[in-house]
């Protein structure tokens, strides 16, 4: 079996979470310190604050940025739940713009969608491709609203030679399939020092010291096996993403000219680290996206669909007076036409001839 995802973990991230074991030590620790001190180091950032999931960055980076009851916030309908999730539980309103072809939201929409009660725009750094953020910094520019990056699935990418998260507030996930895993785990990067503050007392009950405390907070704490499992993971985040890139460039070399089947692109200026290899089966196919996925099963290769809806059209949300809708027709048609393929870097060349001549042969 070919899977969608696989991490890479050997012997660095079990003598790291072994020796967290034999510490006795197993929260508020060192390792936690030195994870965070990785992220810096690859974001650029003055702050890295981990915590323990990318939703609850997510939530943290919108609360500490005094993101709440009344404000809006701009982003995506092409995303994963926990996007809009955020936005719910921060207790604001998301107001939601199409995408373009590249799967991110569209700046020049934003723009125009900005009003009297934005207070946010979160754009998703959606597949491991980050958004065009010049943009979307000048549509905000001057104005009280701040950006807070959705970068889940993109950390160690750039826009202009300037990484993902480092824009405004970045988010990021560490979730068991991204690039970089701690299995479960999240962390907000800043430069700002009251809101890497505010991060820190939210994830800790509230606390500025020992039964110190500035807020109502959460037990958002990434704990220190976890942080283990991402130092290690971090010493190899430069050949994950080589590996990545290398693999999605022979996808499509490979699966280059075929009918109705759109290839993932890297926007001009944009370093892309492939968390996904999504393509679309559009109507020109021979067949459906759906029909396509099932013959990949059924070859033992695995696929994935992300997104199949625009994340507001499930029963949940569609009645919810703090969801804000607009036509987003990119969204809708994208969600019927994308099919993750495996990118990993644990593929051989084998693994990689066998998906492109799979796909092939159901297209050609």
């Amino acid at each position: 079996m070919i899977t969608i995802s696989e991490p890479l973990i050997g012997e660095p991230e079990e003598k790291l979470v072994l020796d967290v074991l034999r510490s006795g030590r197993l929260v508020k620790g060192p390792m936690v310190e030195q994870f965070e001190d990785e992220i810096r180091r690859v974001t650029g950032t003055r702050h890295a604050i981990a915590v323990n999931s990318g939703t609850s960055a997510l939530i943290a980076g919108l609360m500490s940025n005094d993101i709440g009851p009344g404000d809006e916030v701009i982003t995506s309908p092409f995303t994963f739940v926990a996007t809009l999730n955020a936005v719910l539980h921060a207790g604001a309103t998301a107001r939601f713009v199409d995408v373009g072809n590249d799967f991110i939201i569209d700046p020049v929409q934003v723009a125009t969608a900005i009003g009297p009660r934005t207070r946010a725009v979160m754009p998703v750094h959606l597949y491991g491709c980050p958004a065009a953020m010049e943009p979307l910094a000048t549509a905000v520019a001057g104005k009280d609203i701040v950006l807070v990056e959705d970068a889940a699935q993109a950390l160690g990418a750039e826009v202009g030679g300037r990484p993902a998260g480092s824009f405004g507030t970045g988010c990021f996930s560490f979730y068991a399939t991204k690039n970089v895993t701690t299995g479960e785990g999240g962390a907000v990067t800043t430069g700002d020092d009251e809101v890497a503050e505010t991060v820190r007392m939210l994830r800790d009950q509230g606390q500025r010291a020992c039964y110190g405390y500035g807020l109502p907070g959460f037990n958002l704490r990434m704990n220190e096996m976890q942080a283990a499992l991402g130092v290690a993971q971090m010493a190899r985040l430069p050949d994950i993403v080589e590996a990545r890139r290398r693999n999605a460039g022979l996808l499509t070399d490979g699966l280059s000219g075929i009918e109705g089947l759109l290839l993932p692109v890297e926007p001009p200026g944009r370093w892309h680290v492939y968390h996904q290899y999504t393509v679309r089966v559009t109507p020109g196919a021979r067949r459906t996206r759906d029909e396509l996925r099932w013959l990949l099963g059924a070859n033992e290769i695995g696929c994935g669909v992300y997104y199949p809806r625009p994340v507001f059209d499930y029963p949940c949300f569609r009645d919810d007076p703090r969801i804000a809708r607009s036509p987003t027709p990119m969204a809708a048609r994208l969600a019927a036409e994308v099919l993750s393929l495996p990118v990993h870097p644990k593929l051989t060349a084998a693994d990689l001839d066998r998906v492109i001549d799979t796909v092939r042969l159901a297209l050609k």
